[in-house]
């Protein structure tokens, strides 16, 4: 299993209260901003404390309320892409890199980083700051810089949000690839429609704080479960052609 979450939260009058797994896929969080995925992600990662819950990879307990088990981020096998990317604006491409393979030894290191450069086609970039590249290859830096540890599971929240539409498109080919070539479980957090129905294997819908609807985007668009879920969706064109261009089937319910 790549990742198993059970997470509450109080923040401010707000109430994550959410529950589910995944499988070596790649699964969409999807719903109105505000709605707790970016919060998720945060625990996920240990960057923020549930009250209570459990999070678990392929056997490996990383939080459990229940046994007062906690591990800090560092401890936690798990690559991060943020929304802004956070790069360091004084870092070489090379060095934004080699950053996530901070601990290694300093040969393995170089060697893990100019694999990434190339897996991610940024030769030639190696020594040029992020102001002095574009949008699309910033992108590629953040990832590779998420797995060049090889985590067991990559996360995403919203990366792809600040770009254009055809750059969008570029990304979200990058990302299928990247699932492929890593073999790796992919969390992608998005309140975009398209980009939720085109890149899940699986979607999971929040709505205040909860996980409202789980399944294939096909099962959700032909039979969202609340009226919400019917706002969210039904934002896209209608069948058959919608279903038809992304490669669903047409059948109605």
């Amino acid at each position: 299993m790549g990742l198993e979450v059970r997470l509450k939260k109080r923040v401010n009058g707000f109430t994550l209260d959410v529950e589910w797994n995944m499988d070596n896929e790649i699964v969409v969080l999807f719903g109105y901003s505000g709605a707790g995925k970016s919060m998720t992600l945060q625990m996920v990662t240990g960057l923020m404390r549930p009250d209570e819950g459990y999070i678990a990879s392929n056997g490996k307990i990383f939080f459990d309320s229940s046994k007062d088990i906690d591990l800090p981020p560092q401890g936690r096998p798990f690559g991060y892409v943020f929304q802004d990317l956070a790069l360091f604006p004084h870092m070489t491409v090379k060095e934004n890199i080699q950053y996530g393979a901070n601990g290694m030894d300093r040969t393995e290191r170089h060697k893990k980083t100019m694999e990434m450069i190339r897996a991610f086609h940024l030769d030639g970039l190696e020594d040029r700051l992020p102001r002095e590249v574009s949008g699309g290859q910033k992108q590629r830096i953040a990832i590779a810089r998420a797995l060049i540890r090889r985590p067991d599971v990559l996360l995403l929240d919203e990366p792809f949000s600040a770009l254009d539409n055809p750059l969008r498109l570029e990304m979200r080919g990058l990302l299928k690839e990247v699932r492929s070539e890593f073999n790796i479980p992919v969390v992608l957090v998005t309140h975009d429609i398209t980009e939720a129905l085109t890149m899940a294997d699986r979607l999971i819908v929040y709505s205040g704080g909860k996980a409202v609807q789980t399944g294939t985007p096909e099962e959700i668009y032909l039979n969202p479960a609340t009226d919400e879920v019917v706002r969210l969706v039904h934002t896209m064109p209608e069948y058959p052609e919608f279903l038809h261009s992304f490669g669903l089937s047409s059948k109605i319910s």
